[in-house]
């Protein structure tokens, strides 16, 4: 076993952590759990952290279990809320439960052949025959209310400064938290819960109810929450969440997202969401530093992670979509991207919609330009830019005599015109 502790020291994973975990996950092969808020039928990348987490602990040689909150989500976590958050009926947390774990699959080893293979529970499976006199009989009675209103994510929501105050439900929350990690305990032998910083007092809920109901020890860490340089929230884009479903957020716009990170950014995240060592992520830096205008920590981080995430093929389609843009590309490569990357890559470039007719037909050069899209302001400026060269279809040059058919058509319905370097048109065909 590797010192799992030591690797999320030096990549700045690690916020706080109960007295002697370091040594007793030195000496000891152990079960340690993450939990999974079924909320969504993906997860998004503001839980990456935690599944690098995971993936950080089966690598040093323990035992990763992903929990997922089906009965949880139910209640519905205050930590870090400030307000009350819509419950989730059993058919929409069954289906986003699905999702939760096709997410984890592709970085967890759950292969049962594996020494220290991973585990997916739900704790649903445990929680739904439990009736509420046994819970509040067998388990309440060990957890003080002075206890559970001690804790910081309890206080502000209780605060003169909260307008909202909190529900009985949510107050139970971390009750429900700390069973879950008692009865992992008990069944699967788990010694450790980690999560992120805002989860240190569910989780020490959860130890304090191992030694008061078992009688038994057990251990804590917690990472910091993510944040970026400029203050802005990490996983936001103007367009909402990135997720990790490819369904939600495309590869290509998964890419971006790492691509565009600032180069402060890019130095702390490539220690967190990659697995290079740290030697080469030294060299990486200091690469970097030294030609900082070729962006190579941004570009090594976008590779990984988006490799990780949705496999070789798909990096190597949005490194491509990427290149159309910034690059010099053709009309194969044009063609080769699937609709919903194409449209990713032109989202917000101007467009006119064209009839099949016309294409059937061929479209004349004056046309596409002007007469029927307005793409230039007249037919006039629409020769003069095609004399000056500065046309292109599909990113090949033409001249006025081109004609635009059935076969230049992208996904069946799209043309692609451009003037110069950097102004792009979109023809729709319907």
């Amino acid at each position: 076993m590797t010192n799992f502790v030591e690797e999320l020291r030096w990549r700045g994973l690690l916020h706080d952590i109960m007295p002697d975990t370091e040594a007793y996950l030195l000496e000891n092969k152990t079960v340690g759990y993450i939990g999974f808020d079924p909320t969504a039928d993906s997860l998004h990348i503001g839980s990456l952290v935690q599944i690098f987490i995971l993936k950080h602990f089966q690598n040093a040689g323990h035992n990763p279990i992903a929990l997922i909150g089906g009965a949880t989500g139910m209640v519905g976590d205050p930590s870090g809320k400030s307000a009350e958050r819509n419950l989730l009926d059993e058919a929409t947390l069954a289906k986003n439960i699905a999702g939760v774990r096709e997410n984890l699959e592709r970085f967890l080893d759950f292969d049962a052949s594996a020494e220290n293979k991973a585990e997916l529970v739900n704790n649903y499976d445990w929680m739904k025959d439990i009736s509420l006199i046994d819970f509040v009989r067998d388990t309440g009675k060990h957890i003080t209310v002075n206890y559970m209103m001690a804790k910081d994510s309890v206080k502000k929501r209780l605060s003169s400064e909260s307008s909202e105050g909190m529900s009985f439900t949510e107050f139970t929350y971390q009750l429900f938290q700390g069973y879950d990690f008692y009865h992992l305990y008990k069944e699967k032998n788990c010694m450790l819960q980690m999560g992120g910083s805002d989860q240190w007092g569910n989780i020490t809920t959860g130890t304090e109810l191992i030694r008061r109901k078992a009688k038994g020890k057990a251990y804590a860490i917690t990472v910091p929450l993510v944040t970026k340089a400029d203050g802005t929230k990490f996983g936001k884009t103007e367009g909402g969440n990135v997720w990790l479903n490819a369904n939600r957020t495309s590869p290509y716009k998964f890419y971006q997202y790492w691509l565009n990170s600032s180069d402060e950014d890019a130095e702390n995240f490539i220690k967190k969401f990659t697995f290079l060592d740290k030697e080469t992520i030294e060299s990486l830096i200091a690469e970097h530093t030294e030609n900082p205008h070729l962006r190579l920590l941004q570009k090594k981080l976008g590779e990984e992670v988006t490799t990780m995430t949705h496999g070789k093929e798909a990096y190597e389609n949005a490194l491509k979509a990427s290149n159309i843009l910034f690059g010099k590309s053709t009309a194969y490569d044009l063609k080769s991207l699937d609709e919903q990357t194409f449209l990713d890559v032109f989202d917000g470039v101007p467009q006119a919609t064209v009839s099949t007719t016309d294409i059937e037909e061929g479209l004349d050069m004056i046309g596409a330009l002007a007469a029927k899209t307005n793409f230039l302001n007249s037919n006039g400026e629409a020769r003069r830019a095609l004399k000056e060269n500065a046309i292109s279809v599909n990113k090949e040059k033409v001249k006025e005599d081109f004609t635009i058919t059935k076969e230049d058509l992208i996904a069946n319905k799209y043309v692609l015109l451009q003037r110069g370097k950097k102004t792009y048109y979109l023809l729709v065909v319907a």
